[in-house]
């Protein structure tokens, strides 16, 4: 049996080209640093950009700029509470993606070490 089938199970195969470029428009919403740490931020719940802004240590216009991509892209929505603006993880895969790359990224960097680690002379 494919290893990959059970990830990739519920996508045609071939995909069809407005699938692929669906799938790559989110994978390139993820691919900056900053919005995998505001993904990383909203895991915690629902927050507002000046929130958010606070936590990562940016301004509000990075904030703004970034959360306008990851809304475009599906992984963020936005509900009004009152007078505030609350964001939050639209899409739980997102995180589901993260998870199994930092698993992934763990179990190499562990490799690495073991593979780095003096060997005692026999």
């Amino acid at each position: 049996m494919d290893p990959l089938g059970s990830v990739f199970m519920s996508a045609p195969h071939p995909m069809p080209d407005q699938l692929v470029e669906l799938v790559a428009q989110r994978f390139r919403a993820m691919g900056e640093p900053m919005r995998v740490r505001i993904l990383d931020a909203l895991r915690d719940g629902p927050a507002t950009a000046q929130d958010l802004t606070a936590r990562l240590g940016t301004s509000p216009q990075n904030i703004s700029k970034h959360l306008g991509v990851l809304r475009a892209a599906g992984l963020v929505r936005r509900e009004r509470d009152g007078a505030a603006v609350r964001h939050e993880i639209a899409d739980p895969t997102v995180l589901s993606i993260c998870e199994e790359v930092c698993g992934s990224l763990t179990r190499e960097v562990r490799e690495l070490g073991r593979m780095l680690e003096p060997r005692d002379a026999a």
